[in-house]
């Protein structure tokens, strides 16, 4: 019997194979041409920004700027790599705290920096950095080891020492990024942290509880704000007179630039609604760039590499969970939660599924933050998939690599 094929079908070892590699090719293909789409689209829906009176700005600025950030991404994805999983255990609570402490400090008078009416960013100098992207990244590290601790002192499914704990955490976190306002990363960050504690083995209807009171909060949260809720009345008819040339504007050009592209696209670089039509067409709306340039089929591909990234990065967490390396295991399917949330509620909204907000597409959109934390992420992942292979080989001892 094949013990390896058997045990850990996952990264199974083929009998004419001598050599197995130390990392998941597939998924790093994918990862190096998400990066490439990046590069390409960011430069193409920036090129019009480049039409205004500022001297300082010229057409290539925002592909050196996402060049630069996709540099540093990668050299603190190599720095994570390199970090064994059993010392990210042991740190996550303090990096847990060091973004909440970001948290507190982007909405300081004189320290945060105020972009369109929110305050998300602090200055760095060179770029702003976002502490909610922080927070995503320390909040699967953290609420990973809580389910290990809790799981092991057999307390994760009682409500006043398993449950309790870890919401008043989270609701500190969401009442923080709320403020900014950034309902979107608040929305990402409960999510990713409601799926790590179900996979911990929370009971299912607990689960539809929780699920519902923050669908609950969500509402309250969107009818309390006059201008959130003038967002969504205009996400239900965006083209009606009273919302078209205001809420309902990102929107319409959204869909029309899709509409436009058809199946194969009018060709990259031949866009029409990023020449200053569509808000925010490198950031948050380059999906409907991407579908306006490449076509369904060019949006059809961008989707699959994110569900092969989902898919694998699951496999590799139910490989860490068969050798017994629990926080591993929920790590790297914290991950693949985050990818797929925040890619389809990206996607959504750029097809006017779900109201518009301001979530940009992970490893494609242009920004700083995102791209640094979004390979800091992968390369956690990959870190996960390296240390099964090697325990599935006997080249190191599992007791260093839980």
């Amino acid at each position: 019997m094949n013990t390896s094929k058997s045990l850990f079908g996952i990264n199974a070892i083929r009998p004419t194979r001598k050599h197995m590699r130390d990392y998941d090719l597939l998924l790093v293909a994918v990862i190096g041409a998400l990066l490439m789409t990046s590069i390409v689209m960011v430069y193409s829906a920036s090129i019009a920004l480049s039409d205004n009176n500022n001297a300082l700005q010229h057409q290539y600025q925002y592909l050196f700027r996402q060049l630069i950030y996709v540099g540093v991404g990668l050299a603190v994805a190599w720095f994570v790599c390199h970090i064994q999983m059993d010392i990210w255990e042991r740190y996550s609570k303090h990096v847990f705290l060091a973004a909440l402490l970001f948290l507190v400090l982007v909405l300081v008078p004189f320290v945060g920096r105020q972009i369109n009416g929110a305050y998300r960013w602090i200055p760095l100098g060179f770029f702003n950095f976002q502490p909610s992207e922080f927070m995503k990244f320390a909040i699967v590290l953290y609420t990973s080891n809580y389910v290990v601790r809790k799981t092991k002192e057999q307390k994760l499914t009682t409500f006043k020492e398993g449950l309790l704990p870890i919401l008043i955490i989270l609701a500190v976190v969401a009442g923080l990024i709320v403020k900014e306002p950034d309902l979107g990363a608040t929305a990402v960050i409960c999510t990713v942290s409601l799926c790590i504690l179900f996979l911990g083995g929370i009971q299912k209807k607990i689960l539809a509880g929780l699920g519902g009171l923050f669908i609950v909060l969500l509402a309250v949260t969107i009818w309390l704000t006059p201008w959130r809720m003038r967002r969504f009345l205009s996400y239900l008819d965006p083209f009606s007179e009273e919302y078209a040339q205001s809420t309902g504007y990102q929107l319409i050009h959204s869909l029309i630039a899709i509409g436009r592209g058809g199946w194969t696209g009018v060709g990259l670089g031949s866009s029409i609604e990023k020449l200053h039509y569509l808000p925010e067409a490198h950031t948050d709306f380059i999906m409907a760039v991407i579908g306006e340039e490449l076509g369904y089929v060019g949006m059809v591909a961008v989707m699959a590499c994110f569900l092969i990234v989902v898919y694998r990065g699951y496999k590799i967490g139910r490989h860490a969970m068969i050798i017994d390396r629990h926080f591993s295991g929920y790590v790297a399917q914290g991950i693949a939660v985050w990818i797929g949330v925040q890619s389809l509620i990206n996607f959504c909204v750029c097809i006017g599924v779900l109201p518009t907000k301001g979530l940009t597409l992970p490893l494609v959109s242009f920004g700083g933050s995102a791209m640094v934390m979004n390979l800091a992420m992968i390369a956690l992942l990959l870190r996960v998939d390296h240390e099964n292979r090697k325990l599935s080989r006997g080249q190191v001892d599992r007791r260093n690599h839980r």
